[in-house]
């Protein structure tokens, strides 16, 4: 479908939905620009949002990177602190609403695959049972040396950055059981040390939810090719998918729907169609 020369058909929409009997909401890094967080696209992007690793010329592919945390921790605790403390303070935007109020209506509800670490579905009342993180959490720690301590949660780090440097300021963060410092529970580029027991106990779940669901609906929203974990997850379900995408929204299977708009936009025009099909007296 191309948005140059096929409009939106709200029908097509009301049909694809309600011939679902569960929804998978695959999420990548566009789901949360809505919200205010950057999506680190591009060299230069990345540098907007973090102006002290501009200046240092430290781009994202190498400080978002286990060397990172044994060659310059405070700097790396710096860049990861800043964003935990940006993702306690971020409000999800109103699409996540939109798509719990979608997944109510559907038998078997929704379960979310998502490479975002920042937490911000459970923020926006998701179930944590019905979430795959398949990058990890920023909001869980581990131990830098592989002690054989599980992941535990952040939520006693209290990072302060210096502005300028970009530095940890306060205590680095430690491992209980070691005291080695402790990194983000995240998965990074060349990490071979991430513990990912969390995600695998999350597929877990998906997998079994996924044998009850017959008929589901895919509904993508901000996922892109640069890392494409998102894109291939949602299309080896051999199922409809509804791509929400304002720059990468095409699509060539059969049956798939693409929406060239951002993530709020997008969900809230599903949202509409069903609701415009219910109040006609033709809802299912």
């Amino acid at each position: 479908m191309s948005p140059m020369t096929d409009p939106i058909d709200p029908g097509l929409l009301v049909r694809t939905l309600l011939g679902a009997d569960g929804l998978i909401l695959s999420a990548g890094a566009g789901m949360g620009v809505d919200s205010g967080l950057p999506d680190f696209r591009g060299t230069e992007g990345f540098w907007r949002a973090y102006p002290a690793l501009g200046r240092f010329g430290i781009r994202f592919e190498e400080i978002a990177n286990p060397r990172a945390f044994h060659d310059d921790p405070r700097l790396a605790w710096g860049f990861y602190g800043h964003r935990l403390l940006l993702y306690r303070k971020t409000r999800p935007h109103e699409g996540f609403g939109s798509l719990l109020e979608l997944s109510a209506r559907y038998r078997h509800g929704s379960f979310v695959f998502t490479s975002n670490v920042d937490g911000q579905f459970q923020k926006a009342g998701f179930g944590e049972e019905r979430i795959v993180e398949c990058h990890g959490s920023i909001h869980t720690l581990q131990c830098l040396e592989d002690c054989g301590n599980l992941l535990w949660s952040a939520e006693d780090f209290h990072p302060e950055i210096d502005p300028d440097s970009g530095r940890l300021l306060s205590p680095l963060p430690r491992c209980p059981r070691c005291n080695a410092l402790a990194r983000p529970g995240i998965l990074m580029f060349g990490d071979d040390g991430w513990n990912d027991s969390r995600t695998r106990g999350q597929e877990r779940r998906f997998r079994d939810w996924r044998r009850t669901v017959s008929r589901p609906v895919v509904i993508e929203t901000g996922a892109g090719m640069a890392i494409p974990t998102v894109r291939l997850f949602g299309e080896s379900q051999r199922a409809p998918i509804i791509r929400i995408n304002p720059r990468q929204w095409h699509t060539d299977r059969e049956g798939d729907i693409a929406l060239p708009l951002g993530a709020r936009e997008g969900i809230s025009l599903l949202l509409r169609a069903i609701r415009e099909r219910e109040g006609s007296g033709q809802g299912h």
